[in-house]
């Protein structure tokens, strides 16, 4: 359904995306994670046909992105960041505004109106402004605008960012039904927990693509073992491991300790570390990767490296497999 090929943007002389080759199926979610400026918003919006990229090729169904932009615009949606309807405006308004600008036909507006209404559960508030409403029913009625044309792909950068625990799950709930009438989702996310709802993910990183595939085969592919511990000295635990043979990376939430290592055998070792600099640590453990473990050590330097190296040897890292 979408197809990047070699896409490289650069503004002056700052290279936002990096040579990135990509292709996403008709049907997928798609995430894009990274860090701030990783590329992910520059890579939508070259995509939605925002902007031009420098040098490479996007197309969206067969259709070059740069060669016939119009056709493009009728069959993708683009929800950028920031709320970008008009907050002078009710609600019915601004839907009725996106149904003129995108040319939906007349005959179909009321019923698809309604009918998006109720999805976002908008329809008792549809006489509000939209500056009166909360953050969370403003993602929604900027969905709902999103929806006015029947995309046949949908691209939300960062759509719920901002919001409530409660707001981000009512949210999903609705992607949930968009996908399940077959539109195509790319979605740009800072939360792991959203990446793991996608069919598909790819880190990026500083303009390139780095990782792409599953959730459970980038869980399951780590090349580290997670280990778990508790201890009420936590930070001088960690400072204790940080330099240690075969530890990866060790990060610390409150009395958990949580350290990626090469292998389950460093284990004795690192206990027996603790103890010899006087440091109390209970409870260690072996325990599933998540999802932030693998993205947290692919942006290791060794990471980085082993990935290069990888890819170096499969090609393409966005391919699905055959």
């Amino acid at each position: 359904m979408i197809s990047i090929d070699h896409l490289t943007k650069q503004f002056d002389t700052t290279v936002a995306v990096k040579n990135l080759s990509l292709d996403i199926q008709p049907g997928e979610v798609f995430g894009l994670i990274g860090p701030d400026g990783a590329g992910k918003t520059t890579t939508l919006r070259v995509i939605s046909t925002a902007m031009n990229p420098t040098t490479g090729r996007v197309s969206v169904s067969g259709i070059d992105t740069g060669r016939d932009p119009e056709a493009v615009k009728q069959i993708i949606g683009y929800m950028p960041q920031r709320f970008a309807l008009y907050p002078d405006l009710t609600v019915i308004e601004n839907l009725n505004f996106f149904a003129d600008v995108f040319g939906s036909p007349r005959a179909q507006r009321a019923e698809l109106t309604e009918r998006l209404l109720r999805f976002a559960h908008l329809t008792e508030f549809q006489a509000r402004l939209a500056r009166n409403l909360s953050g969370g029913m403003q993602k929604k009625l900027a969905l709902a605008a999103t929806l006015m044309h029947r995309p046949r792909v949908l691209l939300l950068d960062e759509p719920t960012t901002g919001v409530d625990p409660v707001s981000r799950r009512e949210f999903w709930d609705l992607l949930t039904e968009i996908h399940l009438e077959g539109v195509t989702i790319v979605i740009t996310t800072p939360y792991l927990d959203e990446a793991e709802r996608c069919t598909r993910v790819g880190l990026m990183y500083r303009g390139e693509l780095i990782a792409c595939d599953t959730p459970g085969k980038l869980r399951a592919e780590i090349g580290a073992v997670v280990l778990e511990a508790q201890s009420a000295q936590a930070l001088a635990a960690r400072r204790a491991m940080e330099a240690s043979e075969g530890v990866l990376t060790v990060s610390t939430h409150g009395d958990l300790l949580r350290l990626l290592v090469d292998r389950a055998e460093r284990q004795a070792a690192l206990e027996a570390a603790w103890r010899a600099a006087g440091i109390d640590v209970q409870n260690v453990r072996v325990v599933k990767p998540r999802l932030e473990d693998a993205f947290v050590l692919l942006l290791t330097d060794d990471g980085r490296r082993r990935t290069e190296k990888e890819n170096s040897v499969i090609g393409r890292p966005s391919s699905v497999e055959k």
